[in-house]
């Protein structure tokens, strides 16, 4: 066993023989430093969040989960400190492209659409306020870069890349997740503004949805309650930090020493509000 990825969230171990365990940690990363001060229970939220959606859209698409037992795994995670945030999971051909799906006009895209331009291939004929939901989700894949920030991409570039068949496949399933998860989230007080997903093929060369699946970290969630089409949404993520951040003159500043127990405790409590609405618990 060796630990092969040491990211900013996820600790992940090749157990060399086809499986890895993937740890998700408290840490939190806002505007591109990993702040020193933990976030208590994020890394299971997420766990939980993904572990969730795996189960819930299993019967779209296959997914890398095999088990979230810690009996399961090797004796080094069978402790009471990974219980809750590990999982073990099927190796993967990963796929190098981050599928986007978005719902919602918002962010970068309604930038675009301000100032006329199509966004990544899409042309909107249809008139929109900010925040207001699209007609139909799109999907705007991205590069994935070793090193620097990914690039967005067209779809049709990431179907020239990988071939018409699967990057087709990746489309719909991508959607077909969406849609699926974004009527449960609905139901339960959340709006999946958009999200990103992972795929890769397993050893048959079919397609399996991998990483995280739609938690705050990976999506764009909105709180329905609060949700009016014009502005910008209050979300259930790391803004909060994100807004402490700037507010303080602190954002990007790698010297950071320590975020305030009271805006950890806060952003703590806006991550468990979201996965109590979406798993019930």
């Amino acid at each position: 066993m060796k630990k092969i990825i040491s990211g900013k969230v996820r600790e992940v171990y090749d157990l060399e023989d086809g499986r890895m365990v993937i740890v998700t940690t408290d840490r939190l990363s806002a505007f591109d430093v990993i702040l020193p001060t933990l976030i208590t229970d994020k890394g299971k939220v997420l766990n939980a969040l993904s572990n969730f959606w795996f189960d819930y859209t299993k019967d779209i698409v296959k997914n890398h989960m095999i088990s979230s037992d810690l009996k399961d795994m090797p004796a080094e995670f069978q402790k009471p400190e990974y219980e809750g945030r590990t999982i073990l999971v099927k190796k993967l051909k990963m796929i190098p492209y981050e599928v986007i799906v978005r719902g919602y006009m918002f962010g970068s895209m309604y930038e675009a659409y301000k100032k006329g331009e199509p966004f990544l291939g899409h042309k909107f004929d249809k008139t929109y306020i900010q925040a207001e939901k699209l007609d139909e989700p799109i999907v705007t894949p991205s590069t994935k870069a070793a090193e620097g920030h990914d690039i967005n991409v067209t779809l049709d570039y990431m179907k020239n890349d990988l071939g018409s068949e699967l990057g087709e496949k990746i489309e719909k399933a991508a959607l077909d997740v969406y849609k699926k998860c974004y009527e449960h989230a609905y139901r339960s007080g959340i709006i999946i503004a958009d999200t990103k997903f992972e795929f890769g093929l397993d050893e048959n060369g079919e397609l399996v949805l991998a990483d995280e699946v739609l938690t705050p970290d990976s999506s764009r969630f909105w709180d329905l309650s609060k949700y009016e089409p014009g502005s910008s949404p209050a979300s259930y993520d790391k803004q909060f930090v994100r807004d402490w951040l700037k507010a303080n003159g602190l954002a990007g500043d790698a010297s950071i020493k320590e975020i305030p127990s009271d805006v950890v405790q806060k952003t703590s409590e806006i991550y468990k509000e979201c996965q109590k609405k979406i798993c019930g618990k």
